[in-house]
């Protein structure tokens, strides 16, 4: 037996290599195909299975192409509805590999089809879960995910959700493996812990949704302060239902590069600049409006999260990265890329044209200036990370939500913005500025580096998990 989670950090996501007797399966595949293929060949494996816990509303799988590419059936669990060709399992359904079996069960509430696959090993023994969204490392799957021709409330997914992990999760043994489908930092739950796999024992002992004390108290509490779903969710869901383009020919499509000409008339013609350099680059000096997404963090995340789904967008990137990033941006289905700068900001810079730039402070001077009470602070930390504690007198506007909420800011003010350790505090800062805000100074290191100053922190008194 063989089993290798392949760990994407840009999505947070987890897909899986499972091998046995020289016969493996997918489960949760990315979009691009070619690490599953070279990790079978290496193997000397053929790929007889794809097995998705449901559709995927935060990224784009690459079941279509990799079941083309292999002759692999595409496998969900019981009530999907595929514009494509699919096997819709039983609840129960086995199915073998080499000396193992692959067990579906189903278990509905983060969506309608989620299923988990349990594992049993050469012996029998039941070894490790799959679990989709269905069950996190400290956490379980969000139940608001719903069509809207879907006549379900989020009570009703997670009572089900109670129901499902009260049927198949909680029996099983505190001895067998959880492989959730994502790990910190994603939108598909509120407060998914640290690492990303487990046991059910540790969940059964420490994740607050195994242990509620009632369906009443679960459904509470899973359905208390969800943060708003991206709006690329729905699309990417559907796209993952109904089947997408070859993500080969889309990279090539957009992959081209731009003059500085070129990219100053898409823009005219409503394109969004979106910069993908580091942080510290990025303030140096930008092309005004842009907003920096940098690919050192969760980037396709926050594409998907803060950007149009349906504007175009121009990339200015660190040379020699365009492809990676609009690779990774195909990962969330945001095809809409015109092209790139040729040769980067260098390019803008040599060209003489206008540019803007962004000031930063250190976490000893953030401590200083919070005390003349002539600047306002701006914490855009998710609500889950705020449990820790926040600065005193900070307005916590996450930054998902930045954009609806600009109105507001006390433009009196200057205002200072951190994060939790940098990388979405210059996300922000770019938001502010592209939208006339510029009085604002970014907090290097973030929350993480504020805390061991001498400014005063408040711990909230109620879970905001």
């Amino acid at each position: 037996m063989y089993i290798q989670q392949l760990y994407t950090n840009c999505l947070a996501e987890a897909a899986y290599y499972i091998e046995s007797e020289g016969v493996a399966a997918i489960i949760d595949p990315m979009r691009e195909t070619a690490p599953y293929l070279a990790i079978a060949k290496e193997r000397n494996a053929t790929i007889k299975y794809i097995f998705e816990t449901h559709f995927h509303a935060d990224f784009v799988s690459g079941h279509l192409d990799l079941s083309k590419q292999t002759g692999a059936p595409i496998i969900y669990g019981p009530t999907a509805k595929t514009g494509f060709e699919s096997h819709v399992a039983e609840d129960g359904e086995v199915f073998h590999l080499g000396k193992l079996t692959i067990k579906v069960l189903h278990t509905p509430g983060h969506t309608q089809e989620s299923s988990c696959f349990l594992l049993s090993d050469e012996t029998g023994k039941e070894h490790c879960i799959f679990t989709g969204d269905t069950l996190f490392v400290g956490d379980v799957g969000r139940p608001d995910l719903l069509d809207a021709s879907v006549k379900l409330t989020p009570s009703d997914m997670a009572g089900m959700l109670y129901d499902s992990l009260a049927k198949y999760i909680k029996p099983l043994a505190d001895d067998v493996l959880v492989y959730p489908a994502h790990g910190p930092g994603s939108a598909c739950g509120k407060n998914i812990g640290k690492e990303t796999w487990s046991t059910i024992g540790h969940q059964k002992s420490t994740n607050y949704a195994l242990k509620a004390a009632t369906r009443e108290e679960f459904i509470k509490t899973l359905t208390a302060d969800i943060p708003k779903p991206p709006a690329y969710f729905f699309a990417d869901a559907r796209i993952n239902k109904m089947g997408y383009e070859n993500v080969e020919a889309v990279v090539a499509r957009n992959n081209k590069s731009l003059t500085v000409a070129e990219l100053e008339h898409e823009v005219a013609h409503g394109a969004i600049v979106l910069d993908a350099r580091k942080a510290d680059e990025f303030e140096q000096g930008f092309i005004k409006g842009a907003i920096n997404i940098g690919l050192d963090g969760q980037f396709a995340v926050w594409v998907g999260t803060l950007l149009d789904f349906n504007r175009a967008v121009v990339l200015v990137t660190t040379p020699g990265t365009e492809a990676e990033a609009i690779l990774r941006m195909t990962r969330v289905g945001f095809e809409k890329v015109i092209g790139y700068l040729d040769g980067g900001f260098a390019t803008w810079v040599a060209a003489g044209k206008g540019m803007d730039h962004v000031s930063s402070v250190t976490p000893e001077e953030f401590a200083t200036l919070c005390k003349d009470g002539k600047h306002g602070i701006l914490d855009v930390r998710k609500p889950g990370e705020v449990q820790s504690g926040f600065v005193k007198g900070a307005q916590l506007v996450g930054l998902q939500d930045l954009a609806s909420q600009l109105n507001l800011f006390d433009h009196s003010k200057e205002c200072l913005v951190h994060c939790a350790g940098g990388y979405r505090s210059m996300i922000a800062v770019s938001i502010l500025k592209a939208h006339g805000i510029h009085n604002v100074k970014n907090v290097y290191g973030g929350f993480g580096k504020i805390k061991n100053t001498d400014v005063t922190v408040v711990v909230p008194t109620l879970n905001m998990a």
